[in-house]
């Protein structure tokens, strides 16, 4: 049971709510740590609990016949896993992976579902949530399609960073290589140029961004209509306190 929100475990859907329907939902929440790699529900199964992460990161995958996996949205402290719980669904139709370790509040799928008929306000941050990762998930299949590996490159570091606590990741260039669905030989590459560029730093198993805005010119639109739709969606969240 989780009684209060604290800085330390903020998730920005959360915080929106009015007191009284996170009193409502406090009972059911469980704080839970989260590593790298979990594997919070395959593709396919039903979902038990929906993920509210706070300070971890999450990436929803597609899985191929083959094996292999590309990234095509991420959540973290910004949003939840088990977008098909909300929608009226009991299944997730893609992999769903820890790729940064952290905090998630963690609550039963069945309690959700049945709670929100009852909390408008719940109901409606979750949907405008949902609007928000369509947009994402949208833009990623653009910018896969259309876009240089290093824009692709940037937009993926852009979104990572925006959802973490600081501007270095603990990350392996073929785990980037696999979330773009490109070869490792292309991201070292691609990654080479932007350091060259002084935008980041990297070594094995770690990137630091050095530079936010340069790392913003050299990225594609994606990046900058994603995080609109996001700006534009999550302030509105604070409305359901009027």
């Amino acid at each position: 049971m989780v009684t209060n929100r604290s800085d330390l475990h903020v998730n920005h859907l959360l915080y929106t709510l009015p007191r009284q329907e996170w009193e409502a939902l406090s009972q059911y929440f469980e704080l839970v740590r989260l590593r790298a790699g979990e594997l919070l529900t395959d593709s396919g199964q039903r979902i038990v609990h929906v993920y509210f992460p706070t300070t971890s990161v999450v990436s929803l995958l597609s899985l191929l016949e083959d094996g292999a996996t590309v990234e095509f949205a991420e959540v973290g402290n910004e949003g939840l896993v088990g977008i098909p719980v909300v929608t009226g669904g009991e299944t997730m139709p893609s992999r769903v992976e820890v790729r940064s370790p952290g905090f998630a509040y963690r609550i039963p799928a069945r309690v959700l579902r049945s709670e929100l008929s009852h909390l408008p306000a719940l109901q409606r941050v979750t949907l405008l949530y949902v609007q928000a990762v369509l947009t994402q998930i949208a833009q990623t299949a653009a910018c896969n399609r259309h876009h240089s590996l290093n824009e692709q490159l940037c937009r993926w570091l852009l979104l990572a960073i925006d959802r973490m606590s600081s501007n270095e990741l603990v990350i392996t260039q073929q785990v980037i290589a696999n979330m773009l669905g490109v070869r490792r030989e292309g991201v070292t590459e691609a990654a080479g140029k932007l350091e060259d560029l002084g935008l980041i730093h990297h070594s094995r198993g770690h990137i630091t961004v050095l530079d936010r805005s340069g790392l913003e010119r050299h990225s594609c639109e994606c990046y900058k209509l994603v995080k609109r739709e996001y700006d534009r969606l999550l302030p509105a969240l604070a409305e359901v306190h009027v």
